[in-house]
């Protein structure tokens, strides 16, 4: 049999189940009364960038292209800088590992591994089925009157991770339901390209990935988390957008629609829910503890900034440096239990706000260095988005889905920051993003990485 008549090769084992294996980890519970520290998943993320080390060695590839190794690399300059003024040398090291990790070595190493865009539905997958079973905790949480403490009712979901990262469960809600809404606005399988058709999401897969969206706004309604609730609705409402204005006026209804059901089935929840929905529009009017201390958390990291603008305190110097900048609004903590755990105070160690703590801690000089790595993935990708729309090419799901966990994060962290087991996932996040963005879409390199 001829070479041309041959079959094409099978496709061996992903390299990107390790990615895989980090999402799925994600599952495992947290202890209640957890003091933070590494997780499985974070483990597995190590693991992760040695895999991919390997196979770079293994196989002698040139491990990133000119332009992604700009993009990615640049954020390292940012946290260089913070280290070498870091009082701490303890903290410098750990801090500077950890900002690598999280924003440049996992997800150049996703970036790598995914050899098509069937590696990356099926992390797009794997992410909703994690929000699906974290989700599903919360919603029995819920019912039982087993979750965190909310306004003195034992009813806030937070799914395993218990409640000392209330924001963690809400967090992986909402990127599976991105994930599952660009899934669902992908288009149809395209003739005669060079991926085979059953490569390119069918109906049928679309239809569930609708049904997986709607019973996930389930679960993040009830997580009470009104920073999850802001990205996600600014995230899905530009995939809509960028997958087409027709199609977002028709799903934005169906959704609308779904969500009004679905919420006005919760009897008394539903008045919770108003009034959590409300406090969103009256934060400035007047805002609630949490409210208070995230705005005096915000002034303490711009103190910071005002006094060292280049090159900030230094990484991991925001909780020791606080005291010295906070006003006197801020409280000592905030109080967690449920879910298992009992009555603690947490400590506010974080301003809550991503750009705050990099410009309070790395400076001018790290925000420009870290915010520009972001802005020139989301310029990339959409660029290669809008022309992928245009000429009616495969792939529209998987940019929706890359897009989307981008716009989301970068909404999101004007509320929050990184921190806690979901940390991971949000590096898995980047590299979807930069594989979209940065990665070639040559045919004979995508067959010649299927054959590996």
């Amino acid at each position: 049999m001829s070479h041309a008549c041959a079959p094409p090769a099978a496709r061996g084992p992903a390299p990107v189940l390790p990615v895989v294996a980090v999402i799925a980890l994600l599952a495992v519970p947290v202890a209640p009364d957890g003091e933070g520290g590494a997780t499985p998943a974070d483990a597995a993320s190590g693991v992760l960038v040695l895999w991919c080390a390997v196979r770079l060695l293994l196989h002698r590839r040139r491990p990133l292209s000119p332009t992604a190794a700009v993009v990615l690399g640049l954020p390292v300059a940012g946290f260089a800088v913070a280290a070498a003024v870091t009082a701490v040398p303890g903290a410098a090291v750990t801090g500077f590992v950890r900002c690598v990790q999280v924003f440049v070595l996992v997800p150049a190493a996703v970036l790598l591994l995914v050899r098509d865009r069937r590696d990356v539905r099926l992390l797009a997958w794997a992410v909703v089925g994690l929000a699906l079973w974290q989700g599903a905790v919360g919603v029995h949480q819920y019912a039982t009157g087993t979750g965190a403490s909310y306004m003195g009712r034992e009813i806030r979901a937070v799914g395993t991770f218990g409640p000392g990262d209330v924001m963690a469960m809400a967090s992986v809600v909402a990127l599976g339901l991105v994930c599952a809404v660009g899934l669902a606005l992908g288009s149809a399988p395209v003739r005669g390209e060079h991926l085979p058709a059953r490569a390119e999401p069918g109906a049928r897969g679309r239809v569930w990935a609708v049904v997986c969206a709607l019973l996930l706004v389930v679960p993040l309604a009830l997580s009470f988390s009104r920073g999850a609730w802001i990205a996600t609705a600014l995230a899905c409402g530009a995939q809509l957008v960028l997958a087409g204005m027709r199609r977002a006026v028709r799903a934005g209804a169906v959704v609308a629609a779904v969500a009004v059901v679905l919420v006005g089935g919760f009897g008394i929840g539903s008045a919770l829910l108003q009034e959590r929905f409300s406090t969103i529009g009256r934060v400035a009017d007047a805002p609630d503890r949490s409210v208070t201390d995230r705005y005096a958390m915000w002034a303490a990291a711009a103190g910071m900034w005002r006094e060292r603008p280049l090159t900030g305190i230094g990484l991991k110097g925001f909780p020791e440096h606080r005291d010295g900048y906070a006003s006197l609004a801020l409280s000592s903590g905030s109080d967690t239990e449920g879910a298992g755990a009992a009555y603690r105070k947490q400590p506010l160690l974080s301003p809550h706000n991503m750009y705050l703590l990099v410009l309070g801690e790395q400076g001018l000089v790290g925000l420009l260095a870290l915010a520009g790595s972001w802005l020139a993935l989301l310029v990339l990708g959409l660029r290669r988005l809008v022309r992928t729309r245009r000429a009616r090419g495969p792939g529209l799901d998987c940019a929706l889905v890359a897009c989307g966990l981008l716009v989301w994060h970068l909404a999101d962290f004007a509320y929050a920051d990184i921190g806690g087991p979901t940390t991971v996932l949000t590096a898995v996040c980047f590299g979807l993003a930069a594989w979209w963005a940065l990665a070639g879409d040559d045919p004979a390199a995508s067959r010649k990485a299927a054959a590996r």
